[in-house]
Formats: C-alpha cells, structure tokens, sequence
C-alpha cells in the first residue's frame, strides 16, 4: 500500500495534480510556518498573599487550604465549581465573595491595584468593613491576594470577556466557544500549609529611673508594634499600630532628655514596652504581666503604678478619646491625667475634640476590646488613648491602613497632646501655676515631625504581622536598637505558645508563587482529534479514489492534461515527446 501511495503521489507531481497536493500539504505546511505563541503570553508568573491562617482560643480563622490549580474565571460567570475565580477590588464585594464559596470554587484570588494610596475612599472603607467578616468564617477555598500588573490585568480581562460571552450567547455559540477559546490554568508553587511550631512572639521593654528613694511611682507606656489585616504580608498597619509606636518612641526619646538633668529629672519612672501578639488578643502584654506579676519579686509594676497608657490608632482624625474600663477617681494620677488631656487639648488645640468612652471588660468575648483591658484584668489603673470611638472600627484590621493614612501634622498635634500632659502630670505644673496654653515642649526640646516621619516610613516599609516578625529578624533588633539609644536596660521578652492546649497557632505558606498558563478547553482536545481524523480520512479517501476510479480526481487531472493543446512539434520537439510519452502512459493507466 505505502508503495502505491508513493506511485501516485509521484504521478500527482508530474501531472500537476494541485488540488489533492493542496489537501496534503497545505495544512503541515501552514502549521511550520505559523508563529508560535510568545512565551510571555502563554505563561505568566506573579506573587500571590494567601489569606490569614490561624487559631486562637481554638477557634479557627481564614482559609485552611494553599493548594491551587484549576481554571480561572471571573465572578460573572454561571458555573464557578472548581474554578479559580478572579476578582478586581474596585468591583469587589461581599455577596460575589460568598457567591464563590457558595458554589465551591477552587479558589479565589482578589487583584488590589499597585498605588493603594489611590483606591476611592469609599471603595476603602467598604472593604475594611468586609475583612472581619472574611477572616470570621472558616472556608477550605484558598483566598489569594495579588497586585495588579499589566500581564495579570490582561488575563483577567480575557477571562472576564469569555465569562461574559458564555453567559450571553446561545447553546451552539457556547459549545463553540468552549471548544476554540483559550482559557488560563492558575496553579501554585507550594505545598499544604501546616502549622508552625515553637513561634515565638517577642516584646521589648525599657526604662527611665526616676529621681529619688525606691518606691517611686511608675507611668506604664504601652504600644503594640505589630500589625493585623485579611493577608499577613499585606498587613503595613501605619495607623494601627504604626501610629501608636512613633509617639511611644517620640516619648521615650523626650523623656530621655529631661531625664539627662538633674533640674529635670523627675520623681518617677517610666516604663516603655513595645508589645507583640496584639492583634492576637496582646499575647505578649499577657505574658508580660504573668511574668512581672506571679514570677518575680521585684518589678517595677508590683510597686507602685500610677497608670498605664496605651497607645492604639493616633495618626489621623480631629477626636481624641480616652478608653477606660472604669472611670478614674478625683484625686488619683489616672484622673489628673485625663484632666490634663482636656486642659491641653482645649487651650493649645482648640481644634481637637476630647472625651472619655467608658466600656466595662467583657470577660465573655474571646478577644479582649482594648490594651488597656489586660492591665484592668490584673487591677492596675489603665486606659487607651485613640481617635477611634469604638474598638469595632474596621481600620484597626485592615489591609487598607497603609502610610497614606496617616497624616503626618496630625501625629504631631497628637504626640505634641500626649507629652504636654504627660510633663504636667509629672511635674505638677498646674499645680505651679503654669498657664494652661503655654506649651512645655518648645524650641530645641519640641516633638520633632521629621523623626516620626522616618519612624512611620520604616515600619510601613514591611509587612508586620506577628506570623512574620522573627524573634531574630531585622525589625526587632532595630527596634531594639532604637529604644537602646535613649532608655535603659532594654531587653526582650518572648511568648511561646502551649504546646498541650496552645493559645494561638500560626501556619506558613502565606506568600507564595502563582503561574497562569495559556490552555485550551478539555474539549478541544476531543474537537482537535476529530479534525485531524476526518482530515486523515479525507486524504486517504482522495488517495484511493485517485488509484482505483477512472473518473477520479487523479482521472480527471490526467483528462484535463490531455485535452490542453498540445505544443507544435517542430518548435519543440523535447517537449512534444516528452508530453506525448507522458501522455500516453497516463492514459494507458486511466
């Protein structure tokens, strides 16, 4: 058979048998001079942020699944089972979001822009309001987060077009389509994620020794350094608690001024701690106080504390609020304090509104409301200063809280505010008779807006989430380093959770590797094999009919050839024989 198949072929070409030898060869010939696909449009490589992992109080929160590889689609598609479904944030909402789960997508992944400083405010606050929500309910579907580029919003074009043209087009057109459009394969580089073991969460303290005999009167500085949002390596928090560790740093490095002086070193100590594990229920404020408290005889907070302040959320805003468990008594430090906030902040900024929002600890709610809580549960005078009116407030969790958030002349009224009445209480300048609008902190000694500046763009400049802050990594050992420089014996306390009935549980694969492949449908395939059969059918048919029927396409060539007009033999006689013999052997075999 391969044998006449070449005999024919052989008198195809020397017939001019085109039609059949386009059918042949055309279509191999159209596939090794086709341009092949770019291999930046057939594959696409980007940095995905896995959704908060983790356990507290033994009740699981966010997503417990890292695995993905399925195809992608966009939310406006009908069917979104096992799919990787794709979402831009400027169309984002929580219905879509539950839409997904609902119909067991294979995965979710949320497209933020590249300048977060630029999302509509109003689009920032409806997604600070659905984080919580987000991060309230376990689901087993991966939820992604990645920036927009111009490789990734393109695909996701694409894969909007092709979700929309399904929805709206017929039966046929739909089966068409599903056969012939490219789609993306969405797949990750790691593994199941698993719990981390032995994480340890470190805090820093140090102190300012007041003047005088021992039993000295401590103010308690309190700020929690990490930050909290939907993806721990998006989570920047510059309000919270960015915010409330720039003026902790500002105050220590104040302080340590006047402390320098004999003529100004006053009758109390000052005690600083940067606190981790806040947004963890303030493990580290817990650990500290257990330690300080049950397992040590001398510490300056079973002493003598006048009161602790806490410092939450100060960056932005016109309102002041000071939270209390319960409300301070006439007479006591706590209540000159509150007193000298209202004094400082109605004559030297008339601009700030000042209040006091008392709400009792609710010992029922798995996470405690405020800082302040930790030390009211052990009896000790505290409270915490925020712009924010209630704890429930979204942009203390938020993705959205980046540096952009917060106002730089804000933080410095704010700071100013803090040690103006801190400085009064100290050295009980009302009493003295110091003008309520002459301001303590002037020329050379004044809170410095560029030093909160710097201390702002460094902790925004990193992702500060407690699942990412090693006890051994650059963040801690600069911030020790800093609170070095102007406090003493500065040192770090570490909280590891129980391994028996731990308190919280951290997991890893939280940032990971993303691939978007260029493929076609499963059908196609299947449409693919049934082409190339019939084309092969087709050949072979022609072939055969070509050998065996007189009347074929090879016959009807050959008819074709000898009824051309023949040339005049003596003006070519090669040609005339070679035609005439050619001839006569074609028709002898038709």
């Amino acid at each position: 058979m391969l044998e006449e198949a070449g005999e024919v072929l052989e008198n195809m070409l020397k017939a001019s048998c085109l039609p059949l030898g386009f059918i042949v060869f055309l279509p191999a010939v159209l596939l090794l001079v086709a341009p092949p696909l770019p291999a930046a449009d057939a594959a696409h490589e980007f940095t995905v942020y896995r959704m908060q992992q983790y356990d507290l109080q033994g009740q699981p929160y966010g997503t417990r699944n890292a695995v993905l590889n399925t195809e992608a689609r966009t939310v406006d598609a009908d069917v979104l089972s096992r799919r990787c479904v794709l979402m831009r944030l400027v169309d984002f909402s929580y219905e879509q979001y539950q839409k997904a789960l609902r119909q067991s997508a294979g995965a979710v992944v949320i497209i933020l822009p590249r300048a977060m400083a630029a999302v509509p405010q109003d689009v920032v606050r409806q997604f600070m309001e659905m984080e919580p929500e987000m991060l309230a309910m376990e689901t087993v579907v991966p939820v992604y987060f990645a920036v927009e580029d111009e490789a990734l919003l393109s695909i996701y074009e694409q894969t909007q077009a092709a979700s929309t043209s399904r929805g709206s087009a017929s039966a046929a057109e739909v089966l068409l389509h599903t056969a012939t459009a490219n789609g993306f394969q969405m797949v990750t580089s790691g593994v199941q994620s698993k719990a981390v073991s032995d994480w340890l969460i470190t805090s820093v303290e140090g102190r300012l020794t007041g003047l005088g005999g021992e039993d000295l009167p401590t103010i308690v500085i309190v700020a929690h350094y990490d930050a909290f949002g939907v993806a721990p390596w998006l989570s920047l928090g510059a309000d919270s608690n960015g915010s409330g560790i720039s003026v902790l740093l500002e105050l220590a490095r104040l302080f340590s001024r006047l402390y320098t002086y004999k003529r100004t070193h006053a009758a109390y100590n000052l005690l600083f701690f940067a606190s981790g594990g806040g947004k963890f229920n303030y493990q580290g404020t817990k650990r500290w106080l257990e330690d300080n408290l049950d397992h040590t005889d001398s510490s300056l907070l079973q002493d003598n504390v006048a009161f602790v302040l806490c410092l939450d959320t100060v960056g932005r805003g016109s309102q002041l609020h000071l939270h209390v468990s319960k409300p301070p008594r006439e007479g006591t430090l706590q209540h000159a304090f509150l007193r000298e906030l209202e004094t400082v902040a109605t004559h030297q900024f008339p601009e700030v509104r000042f209040s006091m929002v008392h709400k009792k600890i609710n010992l029922a709610d798995d996470v405690l409301a405020w800082e302040h809580e930790r030390f009211a549960i052990r009896r000790l005078p505290a409270f915490t200063l925020s712009h924010l009116e209630s704890h429930r407030d979204g942009q203390r969790n938020s993705i959205m809280d980046v540096r952009s958030r917060v106002d730089s002349k804000t933080l410095t009224r704010n700071t100013r505010i803090i040690a103006e009445a801190l400085t009064r209480v100290i050295y009980n300048l009302t009493e003295k008779g110091t003008p309520p609008d002459m301001p303590v902190f002037t020329e050379q000694m004044q809170v410095q807006q560029e030093q909160l500046d710097s201390v702002m763009d460094w902790l925004t400049n990193q992702p500060r989430a407690a699942q990412l802050l090693d006890k051994d990594g650059t963040f801690l050992s600069t911030l020790e380093h800093f609170l070095g420089r102007y406090l003493k014996d500065v040192r770090q306390h570490h909280v590891k959770a129980d391994k028996r009935d731990p308190e919280f549980v951290f997991y890893d694969q939280l940032k990971q590797v993303m691939n978007a492949y260029r493929v076609k449908p499963a059908i196609f395939d299947l449409l693919l094999a049934v082409c190339i059969g019939a084309y092969l059918g087709m050949a072979y048919t022609a072939v055969q009919v070509s050998w065996w029927a007189p009347w074929g396409l090879v016959g009807l060539t050959c008819n074709w050839a000898y009824r051309w007009p023949r040339p005049h033999p003596t003006r070519h006689p090669s040609i005339h024989s070679t035609l005439t013999s050619s001839t006569r052997q074609s028709r002898g075999s038709c």
